[in-house]
């Protein structure tokens, strides 16, 4: 593409680089000049202007944001009309974008005038909002240059996981001292936190804080629902436990505890049965019980929407995974005992 000053009467067929303003006359950026533009620059005393002029195998800016677009949009996706070089993409269902960090960042590499942005992979998505742009930064980029990218994109389309209308069942553990309105408030939580995904709580149970009691409604719900989460009358401070022993004791396995997010260091994940019948188990940590975006969110929303959640996934969150400061921590940590409630 050719780019630069060039007398006004010399513009014809070039794009307009620059809005031009001058005695009434307005032409935006990014006109195509043609004869009548050409008159009118002349008339105002225009004497140069900066123009665009796309060369052979030059694809436009709007029709190359739209051909990438389309090769990076996956399902649950949809890629919106282009503008000024821009497409959009926007969710079609409320779930969780699923993004190649590799392969948007492959795509980025090749040339400067081709870029993507996304929101953080894994974010939860709401029907119709904006999960990824599309940006061509000149007015026109060789059709090389977009094969290229377009192919690099293809590998690893960008997708939304729609969240499934799940069946949780919540255990809640039981101390003296544990005062019944935090229970409550922690299932109106709860209830918020589902509401988007479709989700409900399909059964509820409260034990003593014991392992052979929590094992057995661990066994009894596992058959009535699709994820199970326990919010435990005291943190999980080790593999021993009483919630990771009941999840064993009742046929588990513990698959993964504690994660590099705070709040939520004290997350755990386990699993009782196989194949089918697997049913996944969240000990939740203390930071759960409150609305505030926590570790927990983060798991709970790939669960629903179906993403299997791995203890290397777990290990990965650690970038990014310091949240902001909820109510449930005290916040000047070098001068007060901290709470073990994570």
């Amino acid at each position: 593409m050719k780019f630069g000053a060039v007398p006004a009467s010399a513009a014809l067929g070039g794009i307009l680089a620059h809005s031009v303003r001058r005695d009434g006359l307005v032409l935006k950026k990014g006109r195509l000049i043609g004869a009548a533009e050409v008159a009118a620059l002349l008339q105002a005393g225009v004497a140069e202007v900066v123009t665009a002029r796309p060369e052979a195998g030059d694809i436009g800016e709007d029709e190359a944001a739209l051909a990438l677009a389309r090769a990076v949009c996956g399902a649950g996706l949809r890629a919106e009309k282009p503008f000024t070089g821009r497409s959009n993409l926007h969710s079609e269902a409320a779930g969780v974008l699923c993004v190649d960090a590799s392969v948007l960042d492959a795509v980025n590499d090749i040339d400067e005038r081709v870029t993507i942005a996304t929101l953080p992979p894994f974010r939860a998505v709401a029907p119709g909002e904006m999960a990824a742009t599309i940006k061509i930064i000149p007015f026109a980029v060789p059709g090389a240059v977009l094969k290229a990218c377009a192919e690099r994109a293809r590998l690893a389309p960008f997708s939304v996981k729609a969240f499934m209308p799940l069946r949780i069942g919540v255990i809640s553990t039981l101390l003296p001292g544990l005062k019944p309105s935090v229970i409550a408030k922690t299932l109106r939580v709860l209830t918020e936190r589902l509401a988007p995904a479709g989700a409900m709580i399909a059964r509820e149970l409260r034990v003593p804080h014991d392992s052979a009691a929590l094992a057995g409604a661990l066994a009894e719900l596992a058959t009535a629902c699709d994820l199970l989460i326990v919010f435990g009358a005291s943190a999980i401070t080790d593999r021993r436990d009483v919630i990771p022993a009941a999840i064993e004791a009742a046929n588990g396995r513990i698959e993964h505890f504690g994660m590099p997010v705070d709040p939520g260091n004290l997350l755990l994940i386990g699993a009782i049965g196989a194949g089918a019948a697997r049913r996944i188990v969240l000990g939740a940590p203390g930071c759960a019980r409150s609305p505030k975006e926590n570790g927990f969110d983060w798991v709970l929303q790939r669960l629903l929407a179906g993403i299997d959640v791995s203890s290397r996934d777990i290990k990965r969150m650690g970038a990014g995974g310091l949240l902001m400061e909820i109510g449930l921590r005290g916040q000047a940590r070098a001068a007060l005992p901290e709470p073990r409630n994570e």
